[in-house]
C-alpha cells in the first residue's frame, strides 16, 4: 500500500464483514456477538442506520462497574453513542492520529449516508506497517 492509503483501500484489502446487532437486545446478548466474532466492538443499527456502538469498555464501565445485569440491561441503554466515522476517501494516517488523540479503537465508515465497512486500530496499524515495507 502506498504512504498515503486511504479508508478505502484498507477495506478493500480486509475482510469485509460488517458486524452488527439491534439496540434492542440484551446486553448480554450483545456480548455472545462479540465473543463468537472474536471482535471488541460492534455497530448498533436500527433499520439499517448507525445509532450507536457496543463496546467491552462499555459493558466494563457500564454495567461492571456500575452492578447492573447484563441479562437484563438493553444495549440502547449503555451503548456510546457520540461515534466518530471516516468516509473512505479518508488517509489511514489521519484515522491513527484521530484514534489515537480521542482513545477509541473502531471507526465505522460512511458513504454517501450509507454504512460501508468499520476499520479497527489493528487495521490502522497493518495499513501502516505495510506502507513502511
Amino acid at each position: 500500500m502506498p504512504k498515503e492509503t486511504t479508508v478505502q483501500q484498507l477495506l478493500e484489502s480486509k475482510d469485509s464483514a460488517i458486524h452488527s446487532v439491534s439496540p434492542d437486545i440484551t446486553v448480554f446478548e450483545g456480548l455472545k456477538v462479540l465473543s463468537e466474532a472474536r471482535i471488541g466492538a460492534v455497530l448498533v443499527l436500527d433499520q439499517g442506520k448507525l445509532v450507536g456502538m457496543f463496546s467491552e469498555r462499555d459493558y466494563a464501565r457500564k454495567i461492571i462497574l456500575q452492578g447492573r445485569s447484563s441479562k437484563d440491561t438493553k444495549i440502547s441503554e449503555i451503548m456510546s453513542t457520540d461515534v466518530t466515522c471516516v468516509s473512505p476517501e479518508d488517509k489511514v494516517a489521519d484515522c491513527m492520529h484521530m484514534m489515537t488523540k480521542n482513545r477509541f479503537r473502531h471507526l465505522p465508515v460512511i458513504k454517501d449516508g450509507e454504512l460501508v465497512g468499520v476499520v479497527s486500530i489493528g487495521d490502522i496499524v497493518r495499513a501502516i506497517l505495510i506502507s513502511l515495507l
